[in-house]
């Protein structure tokens, strides 16, 4: 059973089941009426006048059965050779049926079975049956309604319409005025006594629709269904439609049907069943079944409404508003009254679904393809009440922890009231610092915000909310491949979580001269892991060529010590060499050797002063031998000089 509610009319939908998995549970089931199905489709329902039995046909193959409502089961079931479109029941007892089927034959059943076939002269739409002269009328692809006398056996004189087809009849059952509904939108109203038209009613309104459902009320009202989707209310005494209802699907209307205890119309397309007050269109409710509608159904006196569908299930749907139960399924308003007391459950409330995985875990990989177990998509369906036995049989602790998960929830839920500081997740501590630190800066947020790019946080984001919760993403900072595309990143989120820790739990302090040296120290160990990182991914093979020397590990190492050498010593070889060399450090490397131009005046300059050493040179004489007696003299004088005094 599936309850729903529109504007706020309950419907229990009697015939709904569940489709996965198909396992049928006594106990909670509810079977109306048994094998209330056809084997593919059901194209018309109808209910006898006493409200005793049902009949239904349907295909395939092409059968009727019969539903004893007092028994809650079918009475019996009848195949036909073809596909009989209408049935109707000529007697109470439903002993005497007829049957119009689409190869234009008309076929009549007594009590015991097939009675007697006959055939129309056209393919036959709709049939009606007129009770006191015994008449049956057939319109269809003609412009004559044929006559079938059923008390002589015979075939009168049809009646001729100005229409090229017709598509429904319908008799009132009042006064018995026979109407048909055109293909080009008209009514055409004819008095079965005298057999002639008496009334003509064109029912098109800006387009040219045809009549697609007929249906009188009482003497004086009648409804037309168009195959536009619109219904159109009429009194028999004007021309003009009291009320237009449209369905806005723009589908043909299958049936109209009137509820007189409410004063409601029951229309049907493919699609949907409306029910609307006749006087004023105002919606009472509606039931969008899950296939399409062939035709509608209403139980005499009741809430009760049957549906014939493009699926095996004849749906049935029972309204307590529109009525109360049939008297033989009373029990109805009971388990109503019941249902709307309890909660509502969901549809498959009952099973789990549950992996290959999940079984070998529980023990319970034996089971597939057994009954406790119904294979769908990746997975398998099983009993609720067999999985949680099993749950609490291999984790008999499951229930304390569901219950300290619960208490924590609660507890979390009552904080969420207090007041919110910043708090930091446990898992990408580091990640949720920056998101902080770049959330709180208020430059930033002002320039997003005059380019247009005001973005959300990702902290609040439920989109990655499983990055700070999940240890599965967890970032490794330790790792060598974190450290090498990040050398420096390491210390700047210290300094970031120091300094927004701080912000949150105390003042922030000064960083001292000792972390800017710990952090040069870093950058350079880092730099150096990457150089000679480098230097091992990156192994060059030169070849030596014709006519060049080959430059040995020593040179290299001597060029190595070079370069470690300060840049006024560096400058100062150069300008002793004259010359200038540029070589790289990869081993075996080319080496580019160049002079140092200069200028005239310079050159003139160095050799005038080279001139001057050189003449300098030839004028120097040796000095030796005056060092040697002035120290002497020196030191006898001073000698002297304090023994006098």
């Amino acid at each position: 059973m599936q309850v729903s509610s529109v504007n706020d009319v309950k419907i229990y939908n009697l015939s709904h089941g569940k489709s996965l998995p198909e396992v049928r549970n006594i106990q909670r089931r509810i079977e109306l009426i048994q094998d209330f199905e056809m084997p593919t489709v059901c194209t018309s329902i109808k209910v006898s006048r006493d409200g005793q039995f049902i009949l239904a046909a349907g295909t395939y193959k092409p059968r009727v059965r019969c539903y004893d409502t007092y028994q809650l089961s079918l009475k019996f079931e009848r195949c036909l050779d073809s596909d009989g479109k209408l049935t109707d029941l000529l007697s109470c007892p439903g002993s005497h049926l007829v049957f119009l089927h689409c190869d234009r034959y008309v076929e009549f059943h007594s009590q015991h079975g097939h009675y007697y076939k006959t055939r129309i002269p056209k393919f036959g739409r709709d049939f009606s049956y007129h009770y006191p002269s015994c008449d049956l009328y057939f319109v269809g692809t003609s412009s004559e309604v044929f006559r079938l006398n059923l008390e002589q056996g015979r075939f009168l004189s049809s009646l001729q319409t100005d229409a090229i087809e017709n598509n429904v009849c319908d008799i009132n059952p009042v006064h018995h005025l026979f109407a048909t509904g055109t293909s080009e939108g008209r009514v055409e109203c004819w008095d079965p006594r005298v057999r002639n038209r008496v009334g003509l009613l064109d029912c098109a309104l800006s387009t040219l629709p045809s009549v697609s459902a007929l249906k009188f009320n009482g003497s004086l009202s009648m409804a037309v269904g168009t195959s536009t989707g619109q219904v159109l209310i009429y009194d028999l005494r004007s021309s003009q439609p009291l009320l237009v209802k449209d369905h806005f699907y723009n589908l043909p209307i299958k049936s109209l049907n009137f509820h007189n205890q409410l004063d409601l119309v029951v229309s049907a397309d493919n699609k949907i069943i409306k029910m609307w007050n006749k006087d004023t269109g105002k919606v009472f409710s509606s039931i969008q079944p899950q296939s399409n509608v062939n035709d509608v159904c209403i139980y005499p006196h009741s809430g009760m409404i049957f549906t014939a569908n493009e699926d095996p299930k004849m749906n049935t749907f029972y309204i307590p508003a529109l009525g109360p139960a049939p008297r033989w399924c009373s029990f109805l308003d009971n388990l109503t009254e019941e249902l709307e007391e309890s909660p509502e459950s969901t549809v498959y409330d009952d099973y789990k679904f549950v992996t290959r995985k999940d079984l070998e875990n529980l023990g319970l990989s034996h089971l597939v393809g057994s009954s406790l177990l119904r294979a769908y998509m990746h997975g398998y369906f099983m009993d609720i009440r067999l999985y949680h036995k099993v749950k609490s049989m291999t984790n008999p602790f499951a229930y304390e922890e569901y219950r300290k998960d619960k208490i924590r929830q609660k507890i979390e839920e009552s904080r969420t009231q207090r007041v919110q500081l910043k708090k930091l997740p446990k898992v990408n501590k580091e990640l949720a610092l920056k998101l902080m630190e770049e959330g709180d800066d208020e430059a930033e947020l002002a320039s997003r915000k005059k380019r247009g790019k005001a973005l959300p946080s990702i902290l609040g984001d439920d989109r990655f909310k499983l990055m700070f919760e999940n240890p599965d993403y967890q970032v490794d900072e330790q790792s060598e491949e974190f450290r090498l595309l990040n050398p420096i990143v390491s210390k700047v989120g210290q300094k970031r979580k120091k300094k927004l820790l701080g912000s949150i739990e105390e003042d922030s302090e000064e960083e001292s001269s000792d972390d800017d040296k710990s952090w040069v120290d870093e950058v350079r160990e880092q730099r150096r892991l990457l150089r000679k990182k480098a230097d091992r991914n990156t192994l060059q093979f030169y070849q030596i060529k014709a006519g060049e020397e080959f430059k040995s590990f020593n040179d290299m190492a001597h060029k190595q010590k070079l370069q470690k050498a300060s840049l006024e010593d560096r400058l100062k070889l150069e300008e002793h060499s004259g010359t200038g060399n540029i070589a790289d450090t990869a081993v075996g490397s080319k080496q580019l050797t160049f002079t140092l131009k200069k200028s005239e005046q310079q050159r003139k300059q160095q050799q005038a002063e080279q001139e001057h050493h050189k003449e300098r040179k030839k004028l120097r004489r040796s000095a030796g031998h005056l060092s040697s007696a002035r120290g002497r003299g020196w030191g006898r004088g001073r000698g002297k000089g304090r023994g006098l005094h």
